[in-house]
């Protein structure tokens, strides 16, 4: 097949011309000689050698190159694992940069079993059958006059969801389109998160990724996606429309159509490492193009660091490593119009020679980049490596999850924890968060995630129960600070089965009113249950896809926690602008924060460390603040009481400063089925049930 010298190594990729061809530019430092590889619809091979090299990159111009066309690379060069070189041509590689990838990874039975594992050794079997193929794509989309909901950081309320596990049983949903892009934006799926009052959807990892191997070999599949090989590349499997570029397609309208609906798309993305694993995983991608400086090793690069748990971590020092991330992000904004990200693992991304630097080269680059900060960046702030664990510890633009908040509030809720740090996670960990010019938004709060229990899973067991993801339950983990009430598992007792309601009522609420940014997990509005497992990454099948057929309890439960976030969207109270400083906004009026002990007075210092007190009543002014100090607008005050007792609990309502006359506008302990709207005054003497919460509104102040 002719070719043409083109000299264009810039931009890196594959990319058609318009005219049937394309152009290809192909990193490879070290490497001597690459090839480009085209398959026709048999799966017959073209090699096509890249003859053209400029500064490292292999380029050329191909005349016949049609879209939709599958392609990869064949390297050549020294091949020796002791230093870090595993160049081998009989691997077929993955274009770094691809807009889409086809296929999946599968068991080579000639090669122990399967392609990879025999990587210390050079391997002459040919891996193309059993490896997944780059697409050429155009990515050409009709945006119309799409544009982003720039919801502010205050006013977000995040959904965290997978793309198939959410639509994959919804009644509604078009059974071909369950499970992929076009199912996430169906009607009802839109309807449902607005209905609780979600404005961005957080999607688990959407790039493309395989299966690792050890769970090839269990008949498993990576479920949950952390298992990148393509980040440029929408993940095939989740497409209803086809897998040769179509995907790319589907998700553009998907963000659109969610746009439209006023709903933010944040992904999950995970740069801190790759599918290749360690020395023994497969070689897919770059391990194949310039291993030593793709990754972090060790041991003079025989073996991979592994900060993250995976088997490799990717050496983001790297300028070429750090301009592929940098390329990929800037590439979801600007051609798939997403919203924002979060970074897996993010403390890995900001190690520079094995130390997390937050001054480090992609932090600073990523501060700079004129379209990335503008964007969400919220870090999942560790890693498991020496020094990784950074939460309160990331620069003023990003948003961290917050599990300080998790593990707070769980121990409060479960009845183990006293007082004394539930007050700082209520309202916005500024212990964490208030330096360095960051707002209460810069904590993500949230009780459950995709990795751990469901919220309904926390009051029902407190051991996992792993046994089907094929490690004799070794695996997840055993911090979950969760209980059952009497019986592991689901029971017919009423009086447990009352007392877990009561506390996922409390959970979704605490969420609601607390300041910061609130992250639901798909299912959680309803009490959805992985029946015990807490590490579902491997369980594609009903443990992991949220059931749809509720009952009667659950639709109750959703419309209790509909209310919750309605009110949330509705009082700028619960969506704080500052850190609260404790100290009145206008002459004789309360505290912007205040903490009331059951018997309607100032919590005393005392309180505080007293490790026995389970009950907290959190005053919020209506007095909201334009700037900090300044007078501002005026909003309706509120008064939270929550009670993590076992028993009965009187609490009387405060009276000047803060209010003459209440309302209660939600009562764990009765649903929506509130007592007649009348109001009560100052001085009253209320009973909390056991487990419970309440939400009085300031109807007449001072």
């Amino acid at each position: 097949m002719p070719l043409t010298h083109a000299n264009r190594w810039d931009p890196l990729g594959v990319r058609p011309d318009g005219s049937g061809g394309a152009f290809v530019a192909l990193w490879a430092q070290g490497a001597s000689r690459a090839f480009l590889c085209l398959f026709d619809e048999a799966g017959t091979e073209c090699q096509i050698e890249l003859v053209e090299r400029v500064f490292n990159v292999f380029n050329a111009h191909i005349p016949d190159f049609p879209v939709g066309t599958h392609y990869g690379f064949r390297v050549h060069g020294e091949w020796n694992p002791a230093v870090g070189h595993r160049w081998n041509p009989n691997k077929l590689l993955i274009d770094p940069y691809a807009k889409a990838i086809d296929g999946a990874l599968s068991l080579n039975p000639a090669v122990n079993g399967h392609v990879g594992r025999d990587d210390l050794a050079f391997s002459i079997e040919d891996s193309a059958p059993y490896v997944p193929k780059s697409v050429l794509v155009d990515t050409s989309f009709d945006w119309g006059n799409d544009q982003h909901p720039d919801t502010p950081w205050g006013d977000t309320v995040i959904y965290e969801a997978h793309v198939k596990g959410l639509t994959k049983t919804h009644p509604s949903v078009p059974e071909h389109q369950q499970g992929t892009y076009a199912g996430i934006a169906h009607p009802a799926i839109v309807e449902h998160l607005q209905a609780c009052g979600v404005t961005a959807i957080e999607l688990l990892p959407t790039h493309h990724f395989v299966d690792e191997l050890h769970l090839l070999e269990l008949g498993l599949t990576n479920y949950w996606g952390y298992n990148s090989i393509g980040f440029f590349a929408p993940h095939a499997g989740y497409s209803s429309s086809g897998t040769r570029g179509q995907q790319v397609i589907e998700f553009k309208q998907m963000v659109k159509d969610l746009h439209t609906s006023g709903i933010e798309v944040i992904i999950d993305v995970v740069y801190n490492h790759t599918a290749e694993g360690n020395e023994f995983g497969p070689t897919l991608s770059f391990r194949g193009l310039d291993n030593d400086d793709y990754y972090h090793l060790n041991n003079g690069g025989r073996s991979y660091a592994d900060y993250t748990g995976t088997g490799n971590t990717l050496n983001l020092s790297n300028p070429h490593v750090l301009q592929l991330v940098m390329d990929s992000l800037r590439y979801w904004v600007t051609e798939m119009h997403v919203d924002g990200f979060r970074f897996d693992l993010a403390s890995a991304l900001a190690r520079s020679m094995h130390d997390v630097d937050m001054l480090g080269t992609f932090m600073s680059t990523l501060q700079q980049d004129p379209i990335l900060r503008r964007v969400k960046l919220i870090a999942e702030p560790w890693d498991i490596g020496p020094g990784g664990y950074q939460v309160g510890e990331f620069p003023p633009l990003w948003t961290e999850w917050n599990d300080k908040y998790r593990d707070c509030l769980r121990d409060w809720w479960r009845g183990s924890k006293g007082i004394e740090e539930v007050g700082w996670r209520l309202t916005g960990s500024a212990d964490l968060y208030g330096a360095e010019g960051r707002r209460p938004f810069a904590s993500i709060n949230f009780l459950t995630a995709h990795d751990g229990f469901t919220m309904r899973d926390l009051v029902t067991y407190e051991r996992k129960h792993n046994l089907a993801n094929g490690e004799d339950d070794r695996d997840g983990t055993d911090n979950n600070r969760s209980r059952n009430y009497g019986i592991e598992g689901e029971t017919d007792d009423p009086e447990i089965n009352a007392i877990r309601v009561r506390q996922l009522r409390n959970m979704f609420a605490t969420l609601a009113f607390s300041t910061g940014v609130p992250m639901i997990t798909a299912g959680d509005e309803f009490g959805r249950t992985q029946y015990g497992n807490n590490n579902a990454y491997c369980q594609d099948n009903e443990i992991s896809w949220v059931n749809w057929d509720l009952t009667q309890e659950q639709w109750d439960l959703l419309s209790f926690n509909q209310r919750a976030m309605q009110l949330r969207h509705k009082y700028r109270a619960f969506r704080q602008r500052y850190h609260f400083d404790g100290k009145p906004l206008r002459e004789g009026g309360p505290k912007d924060l205040a903490w009331i002990a059951p018997d309607g007075n100032d919590m005393s210092h005392d309180a505080w460390n007293d490790n026995s007190r389970r009950t907290l009543g959190m005053f919020i002014t209506g007095d909201l603040p334009e700037a900090p100090h300044d007078p501002g607008l005026r909003d309706a005050a509120f008064l939270l009481i929550m009670h993590a007792g076992e028993s009965l609990q009187d609490f009387v309502l405060p009276g000047a400063p803060y209010a003459a006359t209440y309302l209660v506008e939600l009562d764990s302990s009765r649903g929506l089925e509130l007592a007649k709207h009348q109001e009560m005054q100052a001085g009253t003497t209320l009973t909390m049930a056991p487990y419970s919460l309440l939400l009085l509104r300031v109807t007449r102040d001072f």
